[in-house]
Parts: C-alpha cells; sequence; structure tokens
C-alpha cells in the first residue's frame, strides 16, 4: 500500500496508462493479425495505410518501440506486396 499522498496518485496513474496501453497494444494486434491472415490483394491495400498509421502513432507514444514499428511495418509490406505478386502471376 502507497505511504504517501503522491504515491497513491502514481497507482491510479499507472493503472490508468496501463489500461489505455493493453487497449492500444490489443488494438493493434487484432489489425496486424486481419491484415497477416488476409489473401485478397485489395483488401491487404485498404487495411495497410491504417495499420501503418496506427503503428507510427503508437511508437511515437512510445507504447511499442520505435524498432518493433519498423519492423511491423516491413513485414507487413512484404506481406502486401507478395500478395499483389501472386495476383499478377
Amino acid at each position: 500500500m502507497p505511504q504517501h499522498k503522491s504515491a497513491e496518485k502514481r497507482v491510479r496513474q499507472n493503472a490508468r496508462r496501463r489500461s489505455r496501453n493493453r487497449y492500444h497494444r490489443s488494438r493493434l494486434r487484432s489489425m496486424v493479425k486481419r491484415l497477416r491472415s488476409t489473401d485478397d490483394v485489395d483488401l491487404a491495400r485498404q487495411l495497410y495505410p491504417r495499420v501503418q498509421a496506427l503503428v507510427d502513432r503508437l511508437a511515437t507514444k512510445r507504447i511499442i518501440h520505435p524498432n518493433k514499428a519498423a519492423n511491423y511495418k516491413r513485414e507487413l509490406a512484404g506481406h502486401v506486396s507478395r500478395l499483389g505478386e501472386a495476383a499478377v502471376g
């Protein structure tokens, strides 16, 4: 239990931030999973900019590490590109 007023406030702030961060991280993972699981090129090309924007936003807020954001974008861009190649070929 916190012994000081400032420690009580810190506990409240941490709980709020943890809840907010969990929401954003869960939303990101769901969007990434949806993009990875699609085989439709048009849907993937629609979803990718949204996912990329969310990844960038979360990296800016340090909810995810910037290198993790770069890895997500690289992997997902490759996935969308491979889907496009498969549709053409």
